[in-house]
């Protein structure tokens, strides 16, 4: 029978030095608590013998189920789908964590988990867009739909400049790199960072956001607070699709 890890030898492997000093790669909540449980999570699905593929599939599940959870109407829907976002966010850390300690990292693997990192962001917006619209194929519907789009093109400008660099016989981009040349414009880049505005469209942030507008929506006997978030998250998205082009575009990313 095969010994399970302890949670230290477990944390040395599948934690590997400057994992959660990763201000770009790893968000906050998995440094600030999610990491930390993750592990726990992680020994049992060793037990199951569960692959980094299974869990990452497991991990697009809850993450597009968050959205149809938000069709429930009332307070009960909105935190099933932060409930699950949670989930996701687990599944996110751990398979990962499996990966590293069983030595099956793959291609396969990255590839599947930014396929689920599109689809459960795109999902938890347009399950907003529903959920404003009273679940009918309104205005609000097609806000969520674009907040949706504008999600999707900003994950894709991302992933894009590493597949122009690879074309272009370069490595994958530095830390460094991501700085804009024109110092006017690094300010800039670094208010962006300080107020945070943009993640009001990333799925742990707004399923949060979803649940405070539910309570608001709640007390008042409609859906006013939804409507404004909805409205908020089409702006920003729009926004944030533009100012993040120009961003990678003035950047040395593509030098």
């Amino acid at each position: 029978m095969t010994t399970l890890p302890s949670i230290a030898e477990l944390r040395a492997k599948a934690h590997p030095p400057g994992l959660l000093d990763r201000r770009s790669g790893e968000h906050w909540a998995g440094r600030m608590y999610m990491r930390r449980i993750s592990l726990y999570a992680t020994r049992l699905f060793l037990v199951l013998r569960l692959s980094p593929n299974q869990l990452t599939g497991l991990m697009i599940v809850a993450g597009v189920g968050a959205g149809f959870a938000l069709l429930w109407p009332g307070l009960p829907g909105a935190i099933l789908a932060a409930l699950l976002v949670q989930i996701y966010l687990l599944l996110d850390c751990s398979d990962g964590e499996v990966a590293r300690w069983t030595g099956r990292t793959s291609m396969t693997g990255i590839y599947l988990d930014r396929v689920g990192h599109y689809l459960c962001e795109a999902a938890l917006l347009v399950g907003l867009g529903f959920r404003a619209a009273g679940g009918q194929p309104t205005g609000y519907a097609v806000l969520g739909l674009a907040a949706a789009l504008g999600a999707i093109l900003i994950k894709a400008e991302t992933d894009l400049v590493d597949v122009a660099r690879s074309r272009h016989g370069l490595t994958a981009v530095t830390e460094e790199a991501v700085e804009p040349r024109a110092a006017g414009l690094a300010r800039l880049r670094r208010v962006a960072l300080v107020l945070r505005f943009y993640r009001i469209i990333l799925a742990i942030e707004l399923s949060l956001i979803i649940v405070v507008a539910a309570v608001i929506d709640t007390v008042r006997g409609d859906l006013l607070a939804t409507h404004v978030l909805t409205v908020a998250v089409a702006v920003v998205a729009g926004v944030q699709v533009v100012l993040h082009l120009v961003s990678i575009l003035v950047s040395r990313r593509l030098a």
